[in-house]
């Protein structure tokens, strides 16, 4: 780790209490209580609109490429006539408003109109709309949430999808170009609705246990889950937000974001952390794929944030543009803070150049973090705010929460209570009464394990989901969260994934999906070779043959050794349920559909397998 110093950002002393239990289980939470919270989430919206109605509330870029902002003081008269025209149109909890394109200026203002006055609001993956064939999932959307409204930016781009799930009796208010056959309204017009009296009473009966939202689960596993969002759960997680980004309320923060809000991550968290502290949000258009991150990185040349999101595949990209690119480097560590990954774990690798640039740029290191949460949480649930050396320590519970550690196997299973909750799922009381224990914790599904044996102050370790660990032929357990981190990082970038196979067998296996932008540094000046060419250059077998040799080298039996693997040339199915919309991989999805290639990997004739040299020697 280098030795310059670390950027300060903010004063923490967290306080932990917790005890063992005689059957193993741990009980553990903060001594330091959660601050004060408002009623409402747009009760902050209020309070910035009158204290500083000229700073900038969210920008974006125009189709002419230059940024187009709205300020508090503009936002809040947007929103309460967005309030009034939905209070007007009967929308209500029965029948929300359903947000189906992606991020924008005027999604934004549609949601939050929505939720100011006690309507629920639910932003849906575009890739439900835009992606998918059958529309099943939005489908099951619908039929959940009988959505008395829908919102699209463009009606073209998403009328096929409309009309194949929504009845004629559905109206929709769009930005540009009203779809036909439906009561249709532009925005603009909905813009120009006088708000009466109705709607601050409406806001003033708005409540901490009203549905603020509704959120869907990836529905890696069947069909999205409506996982109602009340306010108290987003206000609540605001203030545990803020007590570990303190920084926050000392000069209001400034984010660049790409994140989709039908995510809880952003859509949550990092889109109403601007409210909550006066903040600036600047859409990011971009994405972690090679082909988006170079609006990203545009982006980021233009506006410098206080702090920073992004999956570790895209700040693998980010990392390799900024080596070369000064003005991105100097532009992105201008006044950032503090920095943030997670929906996947990080290379080492990475963590270390990100260091690097950090102390070539300032003279300091910045400080580099991650969590632990969920849509159920709002999501904010474990938060690592001590420097660490190496990745992948997700922290300890936030100020009001209750972590409960419970012996499963080998493992110890997460279990979460506190006041950012959520209550259950909408319209479905089997699977909220199964969602959570005797004691009310909810059941996260994850293990994690002590970073400190037995000291729940150092942290927690993520140790993977409990339903995806699995059985060799010897009856030896594989923990498969730990080693898919463990191998992602041992594959240099070259890879931005695994999954594991081998349940049952005498040996591992492992699927690699590739990261094409640095495997294509393998193979030199052959820029001109499609990707599956790419993958069967022999530069690119002779480094991960390399690489497989040497992570061998450092495993220690069975369940921790992986003897052969094989690439995904294939796109992950999102209509399949393989990704999630911020790109995270569901293991038994890929194993479920992919039984092919998994099969082929015990092959030791098939050329696409990678062998270690034991193997290839016998073979």
């Amino acid at each position: 780790m280098s030795t310059a110093p670390l950027r300060e950002i903010s004063t923490w002393s967290p306080e932990i209490v917790s005890e063992q239990r005689a059957d193993g289980t741990w009980i553990i939470g903060r001594g330091d209580p959660l601050g004060d919270y408002p009623d409402r989430v747009t009760d902050r919206l209020v309070y910035w609109a009158e204290k500083t109605p000229d700073t900038k509330w969210m920008c974006e870029r125009d189709s002419s490429g230059a940024w187009r902002c709205m300020t508090y003081g503009e936002a809040l008269k947007k929103v309460k006539a967005i309030s009034a025209f939905l209070l007007d149109k009967g929308l209500s909890a029965e029948r929300p408003l359903l947000i189906l394109s992606h991020n924008s200026i005027e999604h934004a203002l549609m949601a939050l109109g929505a939720q100011h006055v006690g309507i629920p609001s639910a932003a849906v993956s575009t890739a439900y709309s835009l992606i998918s064939e059958d529309g099943a999932k939005l489908r099951d959307i619908a039929g959940q949430l009988t959505p008395g409204m829908v919102f699209a930016q463009d009606g073209p781009s998403y009328q096929r999808a409309i009309d194949m799930v929504f009845g004629p009796d559905v109206p929709a208010i769009v930005v540009t170009e009203p779809i036909d056959g439906r009561e249709c309204w532009l925005f603009s017009d909905v813009l120009e609705t006088e708000p009466g009296a109705a709607v601050d009473a409406a806001f003033e009966k708005v409540g901490p246990d009203t549905v603020a939202k509704f959120l869907f689960t990836s529905g890696t596993t069947g069909s999205p889950k409506a996982v109602i969002t009340t306010h108290r759960m987003l206000c609540s997680n605001l203030e545990m937000v803020t007590d570990c980004y303190a920084f926050m309320r000392e000069e209001p923060p400034v984010v660049v974001d790409w994140a989709p809000w039908s995510h809880v991550a952003s859509g949550n968290k990092v889109f109403n952390l601007m409210i909550y502290n006066g903040g600036t949000f600047y859409i990011d258009h971009g994405k972690p794929s090679p082909a988006g991150m170079k609006e990203t990185i545009r982006n980021l040349r233009d506006i410098s944030p206080s702090w920073y999101f992004n999956v570790p595949a895209g700040y693998e990209m980010l990392v390799n543009a900024m080596e070369t690119d000064d003005a991105l480097r100097e532009s992105f560590f201008k006044r950032v803070q503090m920095l943030m990954y997670a929906a996947a774990a990080m290379g080492q690798h990475t963590w270390d150049r990100l260091n690097e640039l950090a102390v070539q740029t300032t003279g300091h290191r910045i400080f580099l973090g991650t969590g632990l949460g969920a849509t159920e949480t709002a999501p904010f649930a474990l938060m690592c705010m001590e420097e660490q050396e190496i990745a992948g320590n997700v922290g300890i519970p936030s100020q009001g929460l209750t972590l409960k550690l419970v012996p499963h196997g080998d493992k110890l299973e997460a279990r979460i209570k506190g006041p950012s909750v959520t209550p259950g799922y909408w319209r479905n009381e089997k699977l909220s009464r199964e969602a959570f224990d005797e004691e009310g914790f909810y059941k996260l599904g994850d293990a994690l394990r002590f970073a400190v044996p037995g000291d729940p102050s150092k942290g927690f370790y993520f140790d993977g989901r409990i339903t995806e660990n699995f059985k060799l032929r010897t009856g030896t357990w594989v923990g498969v969260g730990a080693l898919r981190a463990k191998l992602v990082d041992q594959f240099k970038g070259y890879v931005r994934d695994v999954v594991l196979v081998g349940e049952n067998r005498d040996e591992l296996g492992a699927i690699l999906i590739p990261f094409y932008p640095k495997l294509r540094e393998l193979v030199g000046g052959a820029g001109e070779l499609n990707e599956r060419q790419v993958l069967d250059h022999a530069a690119v077998r002779g480094k991960i043959e390399e690489l497989l040799d040497a992570h061998v080298a450092q495993s220690t039996g069975s369940a921790t050794r992986v003897m052969r693997a094989i690439f995904l040339a294939d796109e992950l199915s999102f209509d399949a349920g393989e990704i999630t919309d911020k790109g995270s991989i569901n293991q038994r999805a890929v194993l479920r559909n992919r039984d092919e290639l998994a099969e082929s990997l015990y092959n030791n004739h098939d050329r696409r397998v990678f062998l270690t040299q034991k193997l290839r020697e016998a073979a």
